[in-house]
């Protein structure tokens, strides 16, 4: 005799077996990651003057945060920092390195959890610290951490040494100077088109990895290295930005009187000896180079879409810091003002709906949220914090507070609604900068010595004297029991 089962229980078999097989199936990561990007080059962050349609979709279709900071605005210790989950101050991590250094090899970074959790994991160029343009050049891994990857790939493309019209802007008062490397504001409008350079190869690689890995989860971070000096892009891209209708920032006579020594930023228009034209011509070519790294971005979402994986993939867009573009006559990154410190950062997340979040986030935040997302154990000694709720509800607060260091660990910020606060030395002895956010956004006026913020200055100093000492009390062991 045969026996049937009745219509209603195979379907509901075959139900219960595709829910659970949906359930199994692990969320994609697709990290991106920009070098040197300030938000005041993003037009989804208010600047229409720099054209970023691709990150401006991305934000539209994600969480855009609109307070995110970096822990220390240098490629190195940034990167260190927000790989393994622990402020700079922690385990001193400082200057132009990554990988390991300091933070020691039994910690978990945060690609590595995903590799040692059934993810094939890849990084495509810069993700660890890199030296530009050296390491471009010559294709090396700089100090990358191996332990994170089961592969990895270099762009390797020409930086400075491109055919092209070239021109040094910084050191360069009389304009007679030829072009050079370094990290220096050297313009080069390329000849060629976008794969002859490293972010072209870049977003290539990262097409065909996706391409290649699509039927297994995948952790794959993509680092991009424009805007980063120098600003090199193929020539169709500096189109848009003729250098002669690009508005500097407004300067202040006696801008840096009230400031500490220590607070001027080590490139500035004094001692880079730039004129107005040359200051007009670096922003010009700091857009196109964002322009031409954002083209490259869209390519691998295009990708990314064009292999159905749009509804089983988080996308996470950022940089490593910020970078000044005249303000304050300052250039580049080191300060801890906000165009320096202060970053681009969007989460889009399968199921999520488009938000804008504007309450506190810093870079170390993106271990621990991306591992919840992905369901995946990890230390409970991360110094980050989740934000898988503001993912659901844009109001709800982390921090109300973002710290940050720089100057070898020795200066710091902390910023919160009201105030930007940054001090120098632990002592304070080289000097407090105190600036109110809501009536000086632009950071002009040094409220540090006036008597009638002492009261201020005195609660910003016992705040940083409580961070610092729970950040290095912290217990660093290793305890991987958390899983959300």
């Amino acid at each position: 005799m045969i026996h049937t089962r009745p219509l209603g229980s195979i379907l509901a078999l075959l139900f219960i077996v595709s829910a659970c097989t949906q359930e199994a199936k692990k969320p994609n990561v697709l990290f991106i990651i920009a070098d040197d990007l300030t938000t005041t080059a993003v037009s989804a962050y208010g600047n229409p003057a720099c054209n970023t349609p691709n990150i401006d979709r991305l934000a539209s279709e994600g969480v855009r945060y609109t307070r995110t900071y970096c822990q220390y605005p240098v490629c190195g210790p940034s990167r260190a920092s927000f790989m393994s989950g622990y402020y700079p101050s922690a385990t001193t991590t400082y200057g132009y390195i990554s990988g390991r250094k300091n933070i020691g090899p039994d910690k978990k970074m945060w690609s590595q959890l995903f590799k040692e959790n059934g993810y094939y994991t890849a990084r495509v160029s810069k993700i660890f610290h890199m030296g530009v343009p050296i390491d471009i050049e010559t294709g090396s891994n700089g100090t990358d951490d191996e332990a994170s990857w089961q592969e990895r790939f270099n762009s390797q493309g020409p930086e400075w040494k491109a055919p092209g019209d070239g021109e040094l802007v910084q050191g360069n008062p009389d304009g007679t100077l030829p072009i050079k490397g370094g990290n220096v504001m050297t313009i080069v409008k390329a000849d060629g088109d976008d794969l002859v350079h490293s972010d072209g190869k870049t977003a290539e690689k990262a097409s065909a990895l996706i391409r290649k890995h699509k039927d297994e989860p995948f952790f794959l971070a993509v680092g991009f290295v424009r805007p980063h000096v120098p600003f090199v892009a193929p020539k169709d891209y500096f189109g848009p930005y003729p250098y002669q209708e690009t508005k500097l920032p407004i300067k202040v006579e006696g801008d840096w009187d009230d400031i500490p020594k220590r607070g001027i930023n080590y490139v500035t228009s004094v001692n880079g000896q730039m004129n107005t034209v040359q200051e007009q011509k670096a922003v010009a070519a700091y857009y196109a180079s964002v322009t031409y790294m954002d083209a490259q971005v869209g390519k691998v979402l295009k990708t990314l879409k064009e292999e159905g994986l749009e509804d089983n993939t988080i996308v996470i867009f950022t940089s490593d810091h910020g970078f000044h573009l005249g303000e304050h006559s300052f250039w580049m990154k080191v300060s801890l003002h906000e165009e320096s410190v202060k970053v681009p950062f969007i989460i889009k997340v399968p199921g999520k709906k488009p938000a804008v979040h504007h309450s506190f986030t810093e870079l170390i935040d993106l271990y621990p949220t991306i591992a919840e997302l992905a369901g995946l154990e990890y230390s409970k000694n991360l110094q980050g914090k989740s934000l898988v709720k503001t993912l659901d509800d844009p109001n709800y607060k982390v921090r109300d507070i973002a710290f940050s260091v720089s100057q070898g660990g020795k200066t710091f910020l902390l910023r919160d609604e009201d105030w930007a606060y940054i001090q120098y030395d632990e002592d304070a002895a080289s000097g407090i900068e105190l600036f109110d956010m809501k009536k000086d956004p632009k950071q002009y006026t040094n409220l540090a010595e006036s008597p009638e913020y002492r009261h201020i200055v005195t609660l910003f100093k016992e705040r940083l004297k409580a961070k610092l000492a729970e950040i290095r009390t912290n217990d660093l062991g290793i305890d991987y029991a958390i899983k959300k």
